[in-house]
């Protein structure tokens, strides 16, 4: 088994090959590259930074001076 990857910001034109032994290896290297996205971690920080602030009542973020930044807001995600 195999997936191609192409189309990366950097490199629009360079391709990536990942072989596997298995589709189900095919399928945890997909899962893997999905959480390495910068929109996975994003809407992770969203969620947890909202939890943190349920559970104690003060933004995590605001000690880093970026608390109202809008790409770290709810409501933006795309």
């Amino acid at each position: 088994f195999s997936l191609t990857l192409a189309g990366f910001i950097e490199e629009p034109e360079r391709k990536y090959c990942f072989e596997c032994d298995s589709e189900e290896q095919c399928q945890e290297w997909i899962e893997a590259l999905k959480r390495a996205s910068y929109e996975f971690m994003r809407r992770s920080l969203i969620f947890y930074r909202n939890e943190i602030q349920k559970m104690t009542g003060k933004d995590p973020l605001e000690q880093y001076g970026i608390s109202e930044e809008a790409r770290f807001q709810l409501g933006t995600c795309k």
